[in-house]
């Protein structure tokens, strides 16, 4: 097995793809569908950065079956796949600094509450599976974020303590799960701005990955 001197995991929606107007976007339309009218602040508080088997409930108001969840999760996902389609690229900077952090002996995961077939289409998409010595989705874990299991997991398939490892993420529910694990915690201002972010405790907050570099990130590591 490969031994990893520190890790960097990334969340995907919002961070290898600057999409979250887009699934905004699909999720309002969804909702509508269903007579139902989301707010902003219900959408950030309820459902941004969470599994579907959390959201879609709220949602509904109501309690959904198992099956009811997976069939309205992919027709929400198809709305969002159609919306992002003509627009799906990564995020400005985020490949040359994939191949500076393998340069520098930092093992690569995703740990993301989104679908497989959210996943197949951005990271297939864009030809960056082969990036990622890990992937983690939610078929693999019990509790979504703000829970740190899925960031403990991905640490633990790549065998790295928490405390050498750095989250990427844009949510208010994944930068508390990184946290929570134990990690330091860089916050992209995708989906909040950079003001409403200063208050969650991340060590940085960039607009980008064209505002940071591995070298930062190794002293990061150390302190």
């Amino acid at each position: 097995m490969t031994s990893f001197a520190c890790a960097a995991l990334f969340d995907m929606d919002g961070v290898i793809v600057n999409n979250m107007s887009y699934h905004i976007d699909s999720w309002y339309q969804f909702a509508e569908r269903y007579g139902r009218q989301i707010s902003d602040e219900e959408y950030s508080r309820h459902i941004n950065g969470r599994v579907a088997a959390d959201s879609l409930p709220y949602v509904f108001g109501r309690t959904l079956t198992p099956d009811e969840i997976t069939t309205l999760t992919e027709e929400k996902e198809a709305i969002y796949r159609d919306l992002y389609q003509p627009h799906l690229q990564p995020t400005p900077g985020l490949t040359v600094f994939l191949t500076a952090l393998k340069a520098n002996n930092f093992g690569l995961a995703v740990g993301t509450s989104a679908p497989v077939s959210n996943i197949t289409f951005t990271l297939d998409g864009l030809n960056l599976r082969s990036r990622f010595d890990v992937i983690i989705d939610a078929s693999m874990i019990q509790r979504g974020k703000p829970d740190p299991e899925i960031y403990l997991t991905a640490a633990r398939r790549l065998g790295v303590a928490p405390d050498r490892c750095v989250v990427f993420e844009d949510a208010f529910s994944g930068i508390e799960a990184g946290l929570r694990a134990g990690m330091k915690v860089v916050a992209l201002a995708t989906t909040h701005t950079r003001e409403e972010l200063e208050a969650t405790g991340a060590q940085r907050i960039i607009p980008d990955f064209r505002d940071i570099d591995a070298h930062w990130l190794k002293q990061l590591m150390e302190e």
